[in-house]
C-alpha cells in the first residue's frame, strides 16, 4: 500500500511513523511544505527567551534520521497544490526549483495544520510585524531581538501572545500585550485569567486590555501601532499571536466535506467525506466532549492521537478518536494556569444548568517550602454533580491538578467521586487532602445543602438588603476590607451573635472560604436562617474587585488550622 502524508509535524508525523509501525511494506511518503520536519512547535518562544539555547533540540528529527529508523520518504519543501481524487494522485511543487511533478497513493492522510491569522489592519505587512508558527518564523524573530531590539508589541493575549511575551520580557525588551477583549486568556474565565493579568503587570508587561489594534505604520524602521482608544506604541517589532486558521484550501478545491466551523469534517475514524482520504490535527472539526459542539482544537495532544487513530484505520484496525475537551496549560513566568473541559462563559452561552465552587489550596504541604496557593474552580451540574469543567491558575501543582479534573471529566465522574479519589501524597508534592478532593468536598457540601454560597460577580448588588461580616482578624480588616462590612473575627462569633440581625441576609467572607465556612455552621445551628459565605474567600472577589492585595506576586501557603495567622503574613508581605 502507498501512503502519502501532507505535513509532517505532529499529526502527520504520528500517522506516518504509526503506519510504518503497523507495516514494513508500505510505501510511506511524506511531504512538508517548510523547510523543517517533526519539530517542537511549542517550544519556539523559549528558543527565543533563551530557556532553550540550542536551536538544534527544537529538531527532533531530519528527513535523514526519519529515513533511517523508519524508512519514511520524507520530502521537505514540497507544497502540495492540488487533489485528483478521481485519479487518486497529487499536484505537488518543489519549491527549491519551482518544479512540479505527481504523486500517486492509495491511502492520502491530510494533515495542514492551520495559518497564523494575520488581521486585515492597515500596515499590516510592515516587515517588523512577525508571526511565530514554524522554525522559520522563530528564526526571523530572535533576528531581530537579538540584532539589539529594545521594545516589542505582542498583539493578541492567548497561549501564544502570552508565551512570548514572557520570553520577550526574559530578553529585557520592553513589552506592551495588546488584547481586543477585555481580559487575556480567552479561554479561561475573566476572573481565573485575572491572577495571570496581575502576575504579568508584576514581571513588567504592559497590558492593553479591551483595545484592538487599528493601524500600524512605518517610523523610520519601527512600528507604529494605533489602538482603539487611540492610543499610539511605537515598538522595534511586533509579533501577531491572534489565533490561528484551520489550513483547508486544499482539501476545500478538492471538493471534501468542511464542517459548521470551518475545518475539515472526518467521523471518528478521521476519514474524510472521500474514504480514501483521512486528516488529523489542527485543519479537522472535532465534537467538544462537554458541550457536544462542533470545535476546533489546535493543541498537539490531541493531533498525535488523531494521527495516530487514522494509520490504525488505514490498516484495518477499528481504532476510533473520542471527543475533544480542549485540556491545555500554560506557563506564565512563576505561575501556571490550566483548564479543561467547559468554562462558565460557554455553559452560559449554552444556557447550561450549572453550579460551581472556588477553592485556594496550597500546591502541596504547607509546611514544607516552596508552596503558594493556588485558585481552583470547578464547574458541575445541580442535578447529579456530574464534572463539566474544571479552571486551576497558581505557582506549583497546577498541572498534576487539571490532568487528574481531565481524566476525571473525561470518566463521567462526579463531585462525589473527587471526596473518594486516593492521590499520591507525600510533603514535597501534595496534601494528605488534595487541592482534587478539597474541590469534591466544597462542591459535594453544597449540592447537599450543607452550605451556601455567595458569589464575587454579585457584589455590590447583592448587599443591598444584606449584613456582610468579615471573619478574618482585625489586621486583615484594617489592611482591606469590603466595604460596609462588619469585623467579627471566627474566635470572638459564638460571643457576639447577639449583635446579629436575625431577619436579615447574613454574608460572610473570610482570605479563601475556611473560615467563612466555619463561621457559616456556627450560625445556621444558632438559628440563623439567611446566611451564605463567600465563594473562593477575599482572594477570588481579588479576581473580580481588584484590591490592594492583588500584588501579583506569589502568596504564603494556605493552613486550614492556622489560616489567621498565615493570612496576616500575607498583609505584612503586601504592606513591606
Amino acid at each position: 500500500m502507498k501512503i502519502v502524508v501532507v505535513g509532517g509535524v505532529a499529526a502527520g508525523m504520528s500517522a506516518a511513523a504509526r503506519a510504518r509501525r503497523l507495516s514494513e511494506k508500505a510505501e510511506i511518503v511524506v511531504l512538508e511544505r517548510s523547510r523543517y520536519v517533526s519539530f517542537a512547535n511549542c517550544g519556539l518562544p523559549y528558543h527565543i527567551g533563551g530557556t532553550i539555547r540550542d536551536r538544534g533540540d527544537l529538531l527532533l528529527h531530519t528527513p535523514q534520521t526519519l529515513a533511517e529508523t523508519l524508512n519514511l520518504d520524507v520530502r521537505t519543501g514540497h507544497e502540495v497544490t492540488a487533489i485528483h481524487r478521481e485519479e487518486r494522485f497529487i499536484d505537488v511543487k518543489e519549491l527549491a526549483t519551482g518544479q512540479s511533478y505527481r504523486e500517486t497513493y492509495e491511502r492520502l492522510v491530510l494533515c495542514p495544520g492551520a495559518n497564523p491569522i494575520r488581521p486585515d489592519i492597515p500596515g499590516v505587512r510592515h516587515p517588523r510585524i512577525l508571526v511565530l508558527r514554524n522554525i522559520e518564523d522563530m528564526d526571523a524573530i530572535k533576528t531581530v531581538v537579538d540584532a539589539g531590539a529594545k521594545t516589542a508589541v505582542v498583539i493578541g493575549g492567548g497561549y501564544i501572545g502570552i508565551e512570548v511575551a514572557e520570553n520577550l520580557r526574559r530578553r529585557d525588551l520592553q513589552v506592551s500585550l495588546v488584547e481586543m477583549q477585555d481580559q487575556i486568556m480567552p479561554p479561561f474565565d475573566p476572573e481565573m485569567a485575572r491572577d495571570l493579568q496581575y502576575h504579568l503587570e508584576y514581571h513588567g508587561v504592559r497590558l492593553h486590555l479591551g483595545s484592538p489594534a487599528i493601524e500600524f505604520v512605518d517610523q523610520g524602521g519601527r512600528v507604529g501601532v494605533t489602538l482603539g482608544t487611540n492610543e499610539r506604541l511605537i515598538a522595534d517589532l511586533v509579533v501577531l499571536g491572534v489565533g490561528v486558521r484551520p489550513d483547508v484550501q486544499l482539501a476545500q478545491a478538492a471538493g471534501l466535506n468542511l464542517g459548521p466551523r470551518g475545518g475539515i469534517a472526518v467521523n471518528d475514524r478521521m476519514q474524510t467525506s472521500d474514504p480514501l482520504i483521512y486528516a488529523a490535527g489542527d485543519a479537522v472539526e472535532v465534537i467538544d466532549a462537554v458541550t457536544g459542539e462542533p470545535s476546533l482544537v489546535p493543541l498537539a495532544g490531541p493531533g498525535n492521537r488523531q494521527g495516530r487513530v487514522a494509520a490504525d484505520n488505514i490498516f484495518g484496525r477499528l481504532s476510533r478518536y473520542g471527543r475533544t475537551q480542549g485540556t491545555a496549560v500554560l506557563k506564565v513566568f512563576e505561575m501556571t494556569g490550566g483548564g479543561t473541559g467547559a468554562n462558565e462563559k460557554t455553559l452560559r452561552r449554552l444556557n447550561r444548568p450549572f453550579r460551581k465552587i472556588y477553592v485556594h489550596p496550597s500546591g502541596h504541604a504547607s509546611y514544607y517550602p516552596g508552596t503558594a496557593p493556588m485558585q481552583l474552580k470547578l464547574l458541575f451540574t445541580p442535578q447529579d454533580g456530574r464534572l463539566l469543567g474544571a479552571q486551576v491558575v497558581g505557582y506549583d501543582g497546577v498541572d498534576k491538578r487539571v490532568d487528574v479534573l481531565a481524566t476525571a471529566i473525561r470518566a463521567g465522574m462526579t463531585v462525589y467521586d473527587l471526596e473518594h479519589l486516593e492521590l499520591a501524597y507525600a510533603p514535597p508534592y501534595g496534601a494528605a487532602r488534595d487541592p482534587v478532593n478539597m474541590a469534591g468536598f466544597v462542591a459535594a457540601n453544597l449540592l447537599r445543602g450543607d452550605i451556601e454560597l455567595w458569589y464575587a460577580e454579585d457584589y455590590p448588588a447583592i448587599a443591598d438588603d444584606a449584613v456582610i461580616i468579615d471573619v478574618r482578624s482585625a489586621l486583615e480588616y484594617d489592611a482591606w476590607h469590603i466595604p460596609d462590612a462588619i469585623n467579627i473575627p471566627l474566635g470572638e462569633l459564638r460571643g457576639r451573635l447577639d449583635e446579629l440581625p436575625r431577619l436579615q441576609p447574613l454574608l460572610l467572607y473570610c482570605r479563601v472560604g475556611f473560615r467563612s465556612y466555619l463561621a457559616y455552621r456556627v450560625l445556621v445551628q444558632s438559628g440563623f436562617k439567611q446566611v451564605k459565605w463567600l465563594a473562593g474567600g477575599s482572594k477570588t472577589f481579588c479576581s473580580h474587585h481588584r484590591t490592594p492585595l492583588c500584588t501579583g506576586r506569589p502568596g504564603v501557603p494556605f493552613v486550614p488550622h492556622a489560616e489567621e495567622r498565615m493570612a496576616e503574613q500575607a498583609v505584612t508581605a503586601c504592606a513591606a
